[in-house]
């Protein structure tokens, strides 16, 4: 399951955020720290071509894939200093797998704090680096010490050593020139700012139609250094908690919103980390798995169980639409249109497999 960190300034939106993803359960109040303890949710990821393939099976179980959001208390100037709520709450993110900026673009004179999205950025980005730097400091003469004991521990000390520089600097390490080398070698970490990041630029609800222009500025500043998406959460939020499907659709219609919030944040986040959908399908069950693109199909088969890895023998294969164009499984392969595919074979989004294995 992917995990997302959320993070920003008090009132930038992130409890509603939370709550348009989950389907609720967080306080969303218009004044600084209602978030006192991390709100932990879970969602489905949207997939058409799984229950379409369910449908066509007529499986007994749906199992879509998941995704796990937590959202902290927000960030003030000096936090790192124990401004505000301090910065104790960035423990609770430090292990996820990427970090998402919440950023206010919208005029409240009911709700207190900055409205101007590149504010928010410069502030979250200047205390997560402190934070990073604080984390490192800690480490780094400790690395390098051992590091002329056992050489095997010296370029993980030289990344470390890159990374102080770096931060020292206020700069987070996904802006940085560090190699990528180094960046793995800094994964044992859990620094904030070498994860990927996703910016959530909140607009108002007369800002809609606008948002292309609301999140450009956010766009150059980040400058492909992470993805940037526009919403307004508060209406994403007011929808999420219609629970007929019929009448969310419909007031996502009625506002202009789309697919709504959480389809566009999974489809940013998958492509942010690299993560590609596989599936399975059967009377029994139907089921989306999470990959990384690049991944051949051995190491998909892992996700299934490592016992499919481990004896792995082969994989039959055929893309989603060509299984729904077919009919059935049975029928694909009767008629062909089922491939066998070894161990070198790179599995694609959409793909359905069988996986044959022996340990």
């Amino acid at each position: 399951m992917e995990r997302f960190g959320f993070v920003g300034l008090p009132n930038a939106g992130k409890s509603s955020l939370y709550n348009a993803l989950a389907g609720g359960g967080a306080l969303a109040a218009p004044y600084a720290f209602a978030t006192k303890d991390p709100n932990v949710g879970v969602a489905k990821v949207p997939d058409d071509r799984l229950d379409r393939l369910a449908a066509m099976s007529n499986s007994r179980n749906v199992v879509h894939a998941a995704v796990q959001f937590t959202d902290i208390g927000g960030l003030v100037e000096g936090a790192s200093q124990g401004e505000g709520l301090g910065n104790r709450f960035l423990a609770n993110i430090r292990e996820a797998d990427a970090v998402v900026f919440v950023l206010r673009a919208f005029e409240d004179d009911d709700v207190p704090g900055p409205a101007d999205p590149l504010e928010h950025l410069r502030v979250v980005e200047t205390e997560l680096a402190l934070a990073d730097l604080e984390a490192v400091e800690k480490h780094v003469e400790k690395k390098k010490k051992v590091a002329k004991l056992d050489r095997s521990q010296a370029d993980e000390a030289a990344a470390l050593e890159a990374a102080y520089a770096v931060l020292a600097e206020g700069t987070p390490i996904y802006r940085s020139e560090l190699a990528e080398d180094q960046r793995e070698l800094l994964q044992p970490w859990f620094l904030l700012t070498n994860k990927p990041v996703l910016a959530v630029v909140n607009v108002g609800e007369t800002d809609i139609e606008r948002i292309p222009e609301k999140i450009a500025a956010v766009e150059a500043e980040f400058a492909g250094k992470g993805e940037v998406i526009g919403m307004c959460v508060q209406l994403e939020a007011e929808a999420a908690l219609l629970t007929d499907p019929e009448e969310r659709a419909e007031l996502l219609e009625g506002y202009g919103l789309g697919e709504g919030a959480l389809t566009t944040f999974i489809r940013s986040a998958y492509h942010l980390l690299g993560l590609r959908t596989f599936f399975t399908t059967g009377e029994k069950e139907s089921r989306a798995w999470t990959f990384r693109a690049g991944w051949k199909a051995p190491q998909c088969a892992g996700v299934i169980h490592s016992d499919f890895e481990r004896g792995f023998i082969r994989a039959e294969v055929i893309h989603w639409d060509d299984l729904l164009e077919v009919g059935s499984w049975a029928k694909a392969r009767e008629s062909g249109k089922l491939r066998v595919e070894g161990k070198e074979y790179v599995v694609a989004d959409g793909d359905v497999l069988e996986i044959r294995f022996n340990v």
